[in-house]
């Protein structure tokens, strides 16, 4: 997780200052992991492109439409975005 938040923050071109570490969860996984290899083996599958080039298509998508998630961000995302961090 804290690789994939570094590697987003390059792309927007901001600091690592701006990760925050919380507590974790009762019943919180300590680790998640990917691995591709038995889709790979079985389906044949491999990725169109590396973590970091899909990354930064990712985040220019978002940059160039703003209009489909903005409205997202209104009271009633802040209000759950509240309940669940900043109240805990």
């Amino acid at each position: 997780n804290l690789e994939l938040v570094r590697t987003i923050l390059r792309e927007v071109g901001e600091s690592d200052g701006l990760i925050s570490f919380v507590k974790d969860r009762p019943g919180h996984d300590r680790r998640y992991a990917m691995d591709a290899s038995k889709a790979r083996r079985e389906l044949g599958w491999a990725p169109e492109r590396d973590l970091a080039t899909g990354i930064g298509e990712t985040i220019a998508w978002y940059r160039a439409h703003r209009d489909w998630w903005d409205p997202l961000l209104g009271e009633g995302f802040r209000d759950y975005y509240r309940r669940q961090y900043e109240e805990r």
